[in-house]
């Protein structure tokens, strides 16, 4: 394993700090690297996303391109969440 040394702003190694204490994790480089894991993996999801997402628009399944596309899904995922969350604050 590399060993190297890094630098955190205060609420960065704050929390770094807590997640460690509160036995998340045994240590700050355990949590940096699982950490580093997730964003690899999710960085695969988002490569599989674009691709499917270029793959339909190149077959002319839809008009709008990438761009447009990912607005609109933001848009509707925004309106899901609020719509999520006026629900459930009724209760």
């Amino acid at each position: 394993m590399n060993k190297q040394s890094i630098t955190f702003t205060t609420p960065n190694d704050e929390w770094l700090k807590e997640m460690v204490a509160n036995q998340e994790y045994s240590s700050k480089s355990e949590l940096v690297n699982d950490l580093i894991r997730q964003a690899r993996k999710q960085q695969v999801q988002i490569d599989w996303i674009n691709r499917k997402l270029e793959k339909a628009e190149q077959s002319g399944f839809t008009k709008m391109n990438k761009a447009e596309i990912l607005k609109e899904s933001k848009s509707r995922l925004n309106r899901d969440t609020t719509s999520t969350n006026r629900r459930q604050s009724q209760f």
